[in-house]
């Protein structure tokens, strides 16, 4: 049986991203807005693990992390949440949290920390669910009215018009993809795409991130998608998700 997972974020996007993607790896998701969808929600389905936002409007995140912890079916609990103060950290700890991930988090690593807290819940003898294997990841996603299919290795525009890419420039962005909304230094993105660190004067990623924002950018001299860190690398500042047209809606 599916191991069920129940997150409760007030942002619909992040809902809409982690049902969709967590149910692409085998998971029973379902995804509610607030502490009293979550109670509603329980009463009737008992979970495994509750992915929890402490940033919600009305109740406060660390009130239900205690309160889940203090049921009778205890699920297990990670913390997601775009609060930084390492006093929120300790406290979700404190109170049960079985592990924290702040955002924007990496999806990859996302499941991987799901996995560990379920692994460690799972009763001894227990048997485990196969791993997913490439072919069961998402393969297709949309960011601001583009698609992008990485098994078929082709980028669509809102329209449906194609866009030729090279191989560099579209593995470049396949990788900005799967990590939206976080700074990569050009060392991650060279390993991600050569296998090697860049060096002193290695402008490869730049000349790289340049063709590829006259490609995908309205305005490539002011970038809105692929921006730059000071310091850092590049940040992909889209809102990506799985393409619609391949996914089905949140619960």
């Amino acid at each position: 049986m599916a191991e069920r997972i129940l997150v409760v974020d007030d942002e619909e996007g992040i809902r809409e991203l982690l049902f969709a993607y967590l149910s692409d790896f085998g998971f029973d998701v379902t995804a509610v807005a607030d502490g009293g969808e979550m109670r509603r929600h329980l009463a009737e389905h008992p979970v495994d693990l509750v992915l929890l936002d402490l940033g919600l409007p009305q109740e406060d995140g660390l009130v239900l992390a205690r309160e889940l912890r203090s049921r009778a079916d205890v699920p297990g609990i990670i913390i997601v949440t775009g609060r930084g103060e390492p006093v929120d950290r300790i406290l979700g700890l404190e109170l049960g949290a079985d592990d924290y991930i702040p955002k924007p988090f990496d999806l990859r690593e996302l499941v991987a920390r799901v996995r560990s807290v379920l692994r460690r819940l799972r009763p001894e003898g227990a048997a485990q669910p196969p791993p997913a294997t490439a072919a069961e990841q998402p393969q297709r996603f949309e960011f601001d009215g583009w698609h992008i299919d990485l098994a078929a290795r082709s980028v669509l525009r809102s329209d449906g018009t194609p866009v030729a890419l090279t191989t560099g420039e579209f593995d470049l962005l396949a990788t900005f993809v799967r990590q939206p909304n976080r700074a990569l230094t050009r060392d991650e993105l060279m390993d991600a795409l050569y296998r090697r660190e860049a060096g002193p004067f290695d402008r490869a990623i730049d000349v790289l991130v340049g063709r590829l924002r006259r490609k995908i950018e309205s305005d490539p001299a002011e970038p809105q998608l692929v921006k730059s860190v000071r310091g850092v690398g590049y940040l992909f500042a889209a809102r990506v998700s799985p393409d619609a047209r391949s996914s089905d809606a949140p619960r």
